[in-house]
């Protein structure tokens, strides 16, 4: 008997920039059947031209995803990097109609598609402040997501992963979330043991542990969750499974190989001379990265004392690089912006090095399909993207979950 050949399993991709879940999931042998990629506050899509360019525009929307009905391809993974805003709901005017999310939060057209295509998986990323938002009612916008999810009877995982923590050459924290419909697992205890996430990425010892459950009701979430705290109680991994949430605080475990900022750069003779930190800005960027501690005055008179530490300068190649900003392009002198010594000469990083360390394929975001984009445009997208080799790693574990 001839063996059949397995098919790759299939994902649809919400807010994909110029396309790090596409590559990470691609290189574990998902494939892409459709894609949203939509800026709303820009008339040009230049993320959108990054990622047609480099994969083609066969099933790939450039519109607004909340007028994205529904997903025109059968898939089994719904994965996304999505703004981190205010999730709140709000009853609506009619009572018939339920709940009803803040007008132009994209957690809710998330949950939309999510609700009318019933995916397998979902896994989805932001910034780790996720877990503490807003300031007000710490943790009540993470409460409102795993309560939606577990209102669809999703089980639900999340974990902070530090890339460097993993042996990737940069310091870039983000919550991963993986949610599972008709999980196996019957309890929160047993998803933070045997979950996709904590199968993917090893830990030590566990501590902060924190038990509980979650309301159904969206509204009474919004209204009381968090009033009056101070911390959070989202720790930095926690699973929910039927309304009961177990969370505690795990320290990473790696032994494997690991990069630092040094492994990722340009031989200097590739680096344009724009690059580099003239004579005249010297004293400039010095005053930005060092410890300050002035008397500084508002327009309107008031007066106050100003302090900040000092940073690194030049950034330290032995180490793992600071987390990449949207600002980093550009030659304007910056507080944020990496500044290397490269054999004895400082300058700013090159868009190749800034591709190396989230894992894209050199020159990557060069070009779109209207053509070469800027140097700050290109610093712009990796300060928005993820690692790719995270997205891999947690690709192949879903991946073998399906199989």
């Amino acid at each position: 008997m001839t063996a059949t050949k397995r098919q790759p399993h299939r994902v649809a991709e919400l807010f994909a920039g110029v396309g790090g879940f596409r590559l990470g999931l691609e290189g574990a042998g998902w494939q892409t059947t459709y894609s949203n990629q939509w800026e709303p506050s820009t008339i040009r899509q230049h993320a959108s031209e990054v990622y047609t360019y480099n994969f083609g525009e066969s099933g790939h929307s450039n519109e607004d995803i909340a007028k994205v009905e529904y997903i025109p391809s059968d898939f089994d993974l719904l994965v996304g990097g999505f703004p981190c805003q205010d999730y709140s709901v709000a009853k609506s005017k009619s009572s018939a109609t339920g709940l009803q999310g803040k007008k132009g939060v994209l957690w809710w057209e998330i949950l939309r598609l999510t609700e009318r295509h019933q995916p397998k998986f979902l896994f989805l990323e932001n910034v780790d402040r996720l877990l503490k938002s807003p300031a007000t009612q710490r943790g009540r916008d993470f409460a409102v997501m795993l309560a939606s999810l577990g209102n669809l009877g999703y089980a639900v995982e999340w974990r902070v992963i530090n890339a460097a923590d993993y042996g990737f050459p940069q310091r870039r924290r983000r919550v991963f979330i993986v949610a599972e419909l008709g999980s196996p697992m019957t309890s929160a205890e047993d998803v933070l043991a045997k979950g996709v996430l904590s199968s993917t990425f090893r830990s030590g010892g566990a501590t902060n542990l924190r038990t509980g459950t979650l309301s159904e009701n969206l509204v009474k979430i919004t209204q009381d969750f968090g009033v009056g705290e101070k911390v959070t109680p989202w720790r930095s991994s926690g699973a929910m499974v039927n309304g009961t949430f177990h969370t505690q605080d795990v320290t990473p475990l790696y032994s494997g190989s690991a990069k630092n900022l040094g492994d990722v750069l340009l031989p200097v003779t590739e680096v344009p001379k724009e690059f580099y930190v003239s004579k005249d800005s010297l004293a400039k960027w010095k005053y930005l990265k060092g410890a300050k501690s002035e008397n500084r005055t508002h327009k309107s008179g008031f007066e106050w004392k100003y302090t900040e530490g000092a940073m690194s300068f030049p950034d330290p190649l032995d180490r793992p690089s600071r987390t990449i900003l949207t600002g980093e392009g550009g030659q304007t002198p910056s507080r944020f912006k990496h500044v290397i010594d490269q054999e004895g000469r400082l300058r700013r990083l090159h868009p190749i090095e800034l591709e190396r360390l989230n894992g894209f394929p050199d020159d990557w975001t060069k070009t779109g399909t209207h053509g070469e984009l800027s140097d700050s445009k290109r610093a712009f997208f990796m300060g928005n993207a993820l690692v790719v080799g995270l997205i891999k790693m947690v690709g192949k574990t879903l991946a073998s979950r399906l199989n």
